[in-house]
C-alpha cells in the first residue's frame, strides 16, 4: 500500500474525474488547461500506480430488488484461515465487500440480500459451511444515509515543477496506451 507522489494536476484530475466518471477526457483537459494527450497520459499513470481502480456505474441494490443490507464481523477459529475464508466469502455474490479489521472482529462484510429469508439462506447455506468461520455478529442496515469516495481535497501533492508532464505537445510519450482509452 504504497503512497505515490502527485501533483496539483493529478488532484485536479481526480477530483473531476470522481465528481463525475463519464466525463469525457477532453473535457477534463480543458479544464485543466492542459492538451488532451496529458489527461490520457496522466490517467494512465494514475492508473498503472493504482491510484485509479476502474471506473463503475452505481446499481442502486433496493430498485433490483435487494431490499435487506447486513454487516457482519466474522470471528476465526485461526488466524491463518484468513485467506481460505475470504476465498469462500469472495464465492458468495450477495456478500460485495470484505474488510481485514483490527479489534473485535477478524474480519468484516457487507451482504445484499433480496429480503430477510433470503439473508437466513445466505447465513446458513453459504457463511456457515465456510472452514475457519467461528462465529457472526450482524447488524442490518436499515438505510444508508449516504456514500462517498476518500476526499481528495488535502492529499498530498508535489510543487508543479517537479513533475510536469502538461506541456501542450499533443504526442504522447507512449502512444500504445491511446488505443485502450479509446
Amino acid at each position: 500500500m504504497g503512497h505515490h507522489q502527485l501533483d496539483k494536476l493529478d488532484e485536479k484530475i481526480l477530483k473531476l474525474i470522481s465528481a463525475n466518471a463519464r466525463i469525457p477526457f477532453l473535457e477534463v483537459a480543458r479544464m485543466c488547461n492542459v492538451s488532451g494527450a496529458a489527461i490520457h497520459q496522466r490517467i494512465q499513470k494514475l492508473q498503472n500506480i493504482g491510484v485509479i481502480k476502474g471506473s463503475e456505474f452505481i446499481v442502486d441494490a433496493n430498485k433490483i430488488g435487494y431490499n435487506t443490507c447486513a454487516f457482519m464481523g466474522i470471528f476465526l477459529k485461526d488466524a491463518n484461515l484468513f485467506q481460505s475464508v475470504v476465498d469462500g466469502l469472495y464465492k458468495i455474490p450477495e456478500v460485495v465487500e470484505c474488510h481485514y479489521t483490527t479489534g473485535k472482529y477478524a474480519m468484516f462484510i457487507k451482504v445484499y440480500a433480496k429480503n430477510n429469508q433470503d439473508f437466513l439462506r445466505i447465513i446458513h447455506d453459504e457463511l456457515q459451511p465456510i472452514e475457519g468461520i467461528s462465529s457472526t455478529e450482524t447488524i442490518v442496515s436499515l438505510s444508508d444515509a449516504f456514500q462517498r469516495q476518500a476526499p481528495i481535497d488535502g492529499i498530498d501533492v508535489a510543487d508543479d515543477d517537479a513533475d510536469d508532464d502538461t506541456d501542450d505537445d499533443d504526442t504522447p510519450a507512449d502512444p500504445s496506451f491511446l488505443s485502450d482509452n479509446l
